[in-house]
Formats: C-alpha cells, sequence, structure tokens
C-alpha cells in the first residue's frame, strides 16, 4: 500500500543517524525534524518517546534561585516571544509554573494497551522486555568485529530476527507468556507483510501513521539511529540501506505477536483504547505545545543571561588597538572551543604570536588509510564525504625532500603486516573458552605490566595508535601524505585552502597549522574526545598533510604562477598538535624544517609552557584539581589523569560550548570566553562574493549546531538521549556503541561523566549563539539560499547576531533588530 510506504518512509527519515564509537562525532538528535520549531518538537518528543528537550524545570528552578536567570532575563525572553505576548503571560505565571512539571502525556503503542494482565507489576513490562530482545538481536546482527562466531545475515535482519525468535525458548518467560510460540510460527516472512498485517489491524486513521510508526521507532531509538547511520553512509555512496524500515517492521510485528497471545475480548478493549487516544492526537499535539511555551520562555531567559556576557566581553574590545606589534608566528588552531583558552594564553605569552581559528580538518575533505593496513577512515566533518587519499609513506629526513623511499617503503611495510599478525595471533589466543583461564598464567610476568599501569598510572605522552607496531628505527619518517594527486590538484587544493584561511598574503615566517586530539585510557568514548566533528579522529593526519603540501616547492610555484596566493621562500608550514587532555603542544616532522625555521620552533617552546601553564591552572578548578600547585606537579597530574584506567573525567570535552564567532581575531582579541566559544576567523573585506561565508555558514555552522545539540539533548534527556553511566558501559560489536549495563537499547549521546562533576550539570543546555562579521546583505543572501539555514533561524534551534557599527542586531524570523538585553 503506498499510503503506508510513505508513512513508514516518513517515519524513517524521522531518525537522525548516530556514527560508531570509533568514528564518533556529535549529532543534533532532532536533525531530521528541524523543519517544525523548536517546541513543536518538544511537544512531539513528549508525547511519542517521553523525551525531554526543554531543560528540566526543576533545574530551571536552580537557575531562578540562583540568581543566574535574572527577573531581567525572563522579562527580554517573554517579550521576544509572540506566543507568549499573545497570552500576555506575566513573569509571576512562569515562575509558578516551575513548582511543577509540563503536564503531557505519552501517546500509547499497542503494546502498552495489551499489556494488562495481573501480574504485570511483578515482571518486565512488554515494552521493555521487547526493547531488550530486539537490542540483543540487533547487537548480534551488527557486529562485525567482537564475536568470533558470526551470524548468517544474507536475508535481512527481519529474517534473522524471526528466524532466531523461533529459537529463544526465554522470551516466554521474562513476559510472561509461556504460549508465544505458536504465535511466534505464525509471524509474517516479509518486513512488508508486517508492516501491513499490523497496521491495517490496528484501524489508525491515515492521517496518525506517520507519527505512530515514530513513535514505534523512538522505542528503539539508540538502534534506529544506527540504523540511520548506515543508510546515511549508503546515501553518500550513492546506493541504499534497508536495515532501519525493517526494524521498524520488527517492532511492529511484536505487536502481531502480542495480538496472538490475546483473546478476542482482549484485542477488542486494546483495539477500542489504541484508536480512542490516536483519534485524540491533533489536539493533543496542540495542547501539549501550548502547555511548552512556558519552558520555552525559560530556555530563552537562560540564553539571554549568558548572551549578556558575551555582548559585554566583544563590545569591550577596541578593535583599533588590536596589535601593531610584528608577527614572527602564525598558529592556526581548529575552531573547537577548547582552543579557545589556549589561543588566548598564547597571544598573552608572545604578542609576536598571531592565532587564527579554522575548521581542524583544515579544509582537505581525506580519507586516510595508516601503512600497511586496509583500514580506511574518513578525517572530515560527517556531513561530507572524502574527496581524496592519504596514506603513510616512508620520507627520510633530508630538508625539504617529499618524494618517499620505495625500498624503505617497502620493508616498512613487511615488517608492520608481520607485527600486526603476531598481535592478531596472541589476542585470538585469549578469545578462545578453552583459554579463558589459561592466557594470564601463559602470559606470565608480562601481564603485571599492563596491571601495574592501571594501578599506578603514569605520565607517558600521548600514544601514536596510528604507528602501534610499526619498529621505532621507521617511526620518525613515517608521514601521513596525500596521494594521487597532479601538481594542478594540488595547487587548486591549496590555493582553495589558503583562501578559506585568509592566508593569500602576509604570511609569517612560521605558520603553524594546530589540530587538536585527546588523551585518555580505558575510555570506550574516546573518540568523542578527539574532536566533536571529525569523524572522531585527531587533526594530526590533516595538519601533517596539509604542511607538506604547502612546503613542496612546486605547488608554491604553481600558486606564484597562478596568482593567486604569495607564499615566500622563508615561510614554513608546521604541523602540530593541542592535547586538549593535558594542554601541551606537539609538532612534528621537524627534521624536516630548515634550520631557521627550526630555530623559531625552539623559541617557540617557552612560550607553549607558558600557555599551556596558564590554561592548565584555568581548567584546574573544574577538574577538581588546586590551580595554585606547582607547574611541574600540575602538568604531572593531568598527565596522571590522562593514563589512569580508572577515571571517567580525562576532561569535560566540549562542555559549556555555547556560541560560536565568525569573526576576525580583533573582534575578540583578550575577552576572556571561557571556553565556551567555537572561533572561526573571517574578513569579510577579502571575501568580496560571499563564498566564504557561505561554506562558513553553510559547514561549520551546521557543525557547531550539532556539537551544541548532542551536548543540549544529552543533559536535558540523559536517559534517552544520553549514554548514561560510563562506569556500567558494556562495547557493543567492537564499535558500534554501548550498552550500559547487559541490555535495553543501544545508548547514544554522552555519558553523564561527560556533563556533570558529581555534583552540578557542568553543561548548560544553550542553545548555540552564532555571532558573524559581516554585511546583512550578504547574510541574508547565504539564508534565502539555503533551506537549513532558514529553517534552523526561524525554527528557533539556534540564535543568529551580527556586528553593527554600535552593537548587534539579531536575525528573528526575517528581520533584523537591534540587541537589547536590559540590565541584571
Amino acid at each position: 500500500m503506498a499510503q503506508l510506504e510513505q508513512a513508514c518512509g516518513q517515519a524513517c527519515q524521522s531518525i537522525a543517524p548516530a556514527w560508531p564509537l570509533d568514528r564518533a562525532i556529535a549529532v543534533n538528535p532532532h536533525w531530521s525534524r528541524v523543519g517544525m520549531p523548536v517546541r513543536r518538537v518538544a511537544a512531539r518528543m513528549a508525547m511519542l518517546g517521553n523525551i525531554q528537550v526543554f531543560p528540566p524545570r526543576e533545574r530551571q528552578l536552580a537557575a531562578w534561585e540562583s540568581g543566574r536567570i535574572s527577573p531581567a532575563d525572563l522579562e527580554h525572553a517573554l517579550s521576544q516571544l509572540p506566543a507568549a505576548q499573545a497570552l500576555q503571560l506575566t513573569p509571576s505565571q512562569c515562575i509558578d509554573a516551575l513548582q511543577s512539571s509540563a503536564a503531557v502525556p505519552q501517546l500509547p503503542l499497542l503494546i502498552d494497551v495489551l499489556d494488562n494482565d495481573p501480574q504485570r507489576h511483578t515482571r518486565l513490562s512488554w515494552r521493555q522486555a521487547i526493547t531488550h530482545q530486539v537490542s540483543q538481536i540487533c547487537g548480534a546482527y551488527f557486529d562485525r568485529h567482537q564475536a568470533d562466531w558470526q551470524p548468517e545475515r544474507s536475508q535481512g535482519l527481519y529474517a534473522f530476527w524471526r528466524d532466531t525468535l523461533q529459537h529463544d525458548h526465554g522470551i516466554g518467560l521474562l513476559m510472561g507468556l509461556p504460549d508465544i510460540g505458536r504465535a511466534i510460527n505464525a509471524l509474517p516472512k516479509t518486513a512488508d507483510d508486517a508492516e501491513s498485517w499490523v497496521m491495517q489491524r490496528l484501524g489508525l486513521p491515515p492521517s496518525v501513521w506517520a507519527d505512530y510508526l515514530e513513535a514505534v521507532l523512538l522505542t528503539v531509538n539508540g538502534w534506529a539511529s544506527w540504523c540511520a547511520y548506515l543508510a546515511w553512509q549508503a546515501g553518500q555512496e550513492g546506493r541504499k540501506d534497508a536495515h532501519l524500515g525493517e526494524l521498524l517492521a520488527i517492532r511492529l510485528a511484536w505487536g502481531a505477536l502480542l495480538l496472538e497471545c490475546k483473546d478476542d475480548a482482549d484485542a477488542k478493549r486494546a483495539f477500542t483504547e489504541l484508536r480512542r487516544a490516536w483519534h485524540q492526537a491533533p489536539t493533543v499535539f496542540d495542547d501539549a505545545e501550548q502547555a511548552l511555551l512556558i519552558d520555552e520562555v525559560w530556555q530563552l531567559a537562560l540564553e539571554t543571561g549568558y548572551q549578556r556576557t558575551l555582548a559585554q566581553g566583544l563590545l569591550s574590545v577596541n578593535a583599533a588597538d588590536a596589535a601593531s606589534q610584528e608577527i614572527e608566528v602564525q598558529a592556526a588552531f581548529c575552531i573547537d572551543v577548547r582552543s579557545e583558552p589556549m589561543r588566548r594564553a598564547l597571544e598573552a605569552a608572545s604578542p609576536a604570536v598571531q592565532t587564527l581559528g579554522f575548521a581542524g580538518f583544515f579544509g582537505l575533505p581525506v580519507a586516510y588509510t595508516p601503512l600497511a593496513t586496509q583500514a580506511r577512515r574518513p578525517q572530515l566533518p560527517g556531513l561530507l564525504a572524502p574527496a581524496f587519499e592519504v596514506t603513510d609513506c616512508i620520507v627520510p629526513t633530508p630538508v625539504r625532500q617529499s618524494e618517499p623511499d620505495a625500498a624503505l617503503q617497502t620493508a616498512a611495510v613487511h615488517l608492520r603486516q608481520n607485527s600486526l599478525a603476531m598481535a592478531d595471533q596472541w589476542r585470538a589466543a585469549s578469545r578462545w573458552p578453552g583459554a579463558a583461564f589459561s592466557f594470564v598464567e601463559a602470559a606470565g610476568w608480562g601481564y603485571l605490566g599492563k596491571l601495574g599501569g592501571w594501578l599506578l598510572p603514569g605520565k607517558e605522552e600521548r600514544a601514536l595508535d596510528d604507528l602501534a607496531g610499526l619498529p621505532a628505527r621507521y617511526r620518525s619518517i613515517c608521514r601521513p601524505q596525500l596521494v594521487g594527486l597532479d601538481i594542478d590538484t594540488k595547487v587548486t587544493l591549496a590555493s582553495r585552502v589558503l583562501h578559506a584561511m585568509g592566508l593569500e598574503h602576509n604570511l609569517a615566517p612560521l605558520v603553524l597549522l594546530v589540530g587538536h586530539g585527546s588523551q585518555s585510557a580505558n575510555n570506550a568514548q574516546a573518540a568523542a574526545l578527539d574532536c566533536g566533528a571529525c569523524c572522531g579522529q585527531t587533526g594530526e593526519v590533516n595538519a601533517r598533510s596539509l604542511a607538506q603540501l604547502l612546503n613542496e616547492p612546486a605547488v608554491r610555484e604553481g600558486l606564484q604562477a597562478r596568482g593567486i596566493a604569495t607564499v615566500a621562500d622563508a615561510t614554513v608550514f608546521v604541523a602540530a598538535l593541542h592535547n586538549t587532555t593535558t594542554d601541551e603542544i606537539e609538532g612534528f616532522d621537524l627534521d624536516l624544517m630548515p634550520p631557521d625555521a627550526r630555530l623559531r620552533w625552539e623559541r617557540m617552546q617557552d612560550t607553549f609552557a607558558k600557555a599551556g601553564d596558564q590554561v592548565r591552572r584555568e581548567r584546574a578548578p573544574s577538574l577538581g584539581l588546586n590551580p595554585g600547585t606547582p607547574s611541574d606537579l600540575l602538568f604531572a597530574q593531568l598527565r596522571r589523569r590522562a593514563n589512569d584506567g580508572a577515571q571517567t573525567r580525562p576532561e569535560w570535552g566540549l562542555a559549556g560550548n555555547a556560541s560560536f564567532l565568525i569573526a576576525p581575531r580583533k573582534r575578540s582579541l583578550g575577552v576572556v570566553l571561557e571556553g565556551k566559544s567555537f572561533l572561526h576567523d573571517y574578513d569579510a573585506s577579502q571575501d568580496a562574493d560571499g563564498s566564504v561565508l557561505e561554506l562558513l555558514m553553510t559547514a561549520p555552522m551546521l557543525v557547531t549546531h550539532w556539537i551544541n545539540w548532542q551536548y543540549h539533548a544529552s543533559t536535558c534527556e540523559p536517559v534517552r538521549l544520553g549514554s548514561g553511566n560510563k562506569v556500567l558501559h558494556n562495547v557493543v560489536g567492537g564499535n558500534l556503541g554501548v550498552f550500559e549495563g547487559n541490555g535495553d537499547d543501544l545508548r547514544i549521546g554522552l555519558s553523564k561523566q561527560s556533563l556533570h562533576d558529581g555534583e552540578r550539570w557542568v553543561h548548560e543546555p544553550l542553545r548555540l549563539t552564532v555571532v558573524i562579521d559581516a554585511d546583512q546583505a550578504a547574510i541574508d543572501a547565504v539564508i534565502g539560499k539555503h533551506l537549513i539555514i532558514k529553517q534552523l533561524l526561524d525554527n528557533g534551534w539556534l540564535h543568529l547576531w551580527r556586528f553593527t557599527q554600535t552593537g548587534f542586531d539579531f536575525y528573528l524570523r526575517g528581520e533584523w533588530r537591534p540587541v537589547q538585553l536590559g540590565g541584571q
């Protein structure tokens, strides 16, 4: 039936993807719903999945009572929302409402109304049991790395589930249905038949089919998000993936199973109750949206307080005084909020250092394959697909040499393949049941080293996992490089990156390309700390590849010949990495630097040390450390945290993110933004056609929005959109995700330890405030050209400001108005 197929497709399209652990990126879990106003989405999520979108009222009450939200903030919020003005909402009504939760009922599913036997409170609810069973089936089906014995997948997910269920004799006991075997044998054989059979029997009006089916998927939202990721990847490769539709069919088929286990009277009663509730759904949706208006007011009030502080800080800068010092070193950092304190500290430590903000994949849409492996991985935001390839090449030390050595390459590949093969055999020996009790004994004293590292974590540097198994003599000359590109393509790529970074002219003698990465041990979610955007990877590969590209003489000659960029012979690009756990700067390929550049790099070490110490002292209180601790001891404490396998909070990641500045550094120079701001340099005077602005508003702005809303959702709804307690995590399928404990749904989002310090929430759920330094017409042109940007703005998913001569204007449903935040 075409109508049912359309409803199933609409329900599947409502689920946002969730990336695997080793490629973790932050995702707005409501991404597929941003075409609706945020309050409408909040109402739908509450009714369809018991999911909270706005901050809980008890936390808003605490913010009000502590003074974090001021009376002026509340008044401002009421004045900005037309719906609040239409109802003539008063501050006292809003304050009184904080004493109770919003009255939003959850619409029932068939499995809920059928679950009515008198003993239901002595067992798992059918909803819980079904979620657990489906989750276990998905864990087995999608696992490609963890289990030694793999299932038969050729017939698809639905067929695998049906076959497995026919051999599962325990599910009936868990659900109090000893005769369920008969119903299982009557299951429809195909996913399409299951969907059609159930929906026809339900007798719901077609107008609510898509909503009902979305509610069904939300009962297994984690696995639905994984299937949506598979569909996302397939779409980038020009193909289709059917797993999400099959997962929906499985959940619907469970309704058919339960119907077969009930007598006619129970079935009739269930259908009557279900149809009554869903026939009223449109009216109840409207009532719920109205009930959540006060929550939207408090959301905006919370944001207003932060925005006032941000505006005051930015307006305190005198751009005319922004530095006349001769620049000796330029350092381009990722826009990540953790870069802001380091940039500010470097500038304070040395006026001769100019910092810039640029997207952390450095404009290289690449996939990277480590030496002697097939492990190709993307090194760019999940919104994009790789266009170029990077692989490891053995490049000897002579200055400026860019060609790999074929003989050394062959030898290194051979040795690493042997090493990795031996490691695989050793790991396999510990996995067979017969080896379970003898492995540690066979490993002997060698196992004590690993155990000691857990009991007494050391102060080791960040490990280079991409080089694991490679002999030490090759490590220093194994370098990631762009491969398969002719010189014209290289020149075009280099010019595009330099233009986007604003570095076509006036380059310093030393230009640092500073990616970032984290350091932690025994952390299933480590990739989420490396980068919130670039598929969970550090910036090392991109920075090193770009530095070598821009240092290549033939590329520089091509740039000069085209007249599109001026790179002096004396300018040297150097790749580096900011370790965001310990706040140290690590350099790469230093042996390729000419003597003068190497001398400048060495002189920078004292500046790095001073800046790192300043940032560590700023971060110390949030980590429970004493900021007055001597420098070397404080650094050692952070190193130990990074190597401690029992440490659940090695760092705070992007917690606290709240704003994104697209502007020259002079607009924020010296302002203490507290690690809450993404900073991307942009000079409108060098962007006559607005192409760079368009790129920034359609790529980095969307990425920061995804990051912002993942933190927002995981904070407001830690149970269903967060991954729970990290201590209880069990990795599923090697890299698919985590269970909290041994089952239930696949957990997505951030762990509570990434958001809460044990006493208070570290992250405030604020929608992103984007501040752009550009002409109104240029910004309007981008909004008018891209529907997704207009939806995000008009539907309240983020705030957009622009600098004016005297302050700021903000965008509100197609109009620009002066920002007037009032007093405290």
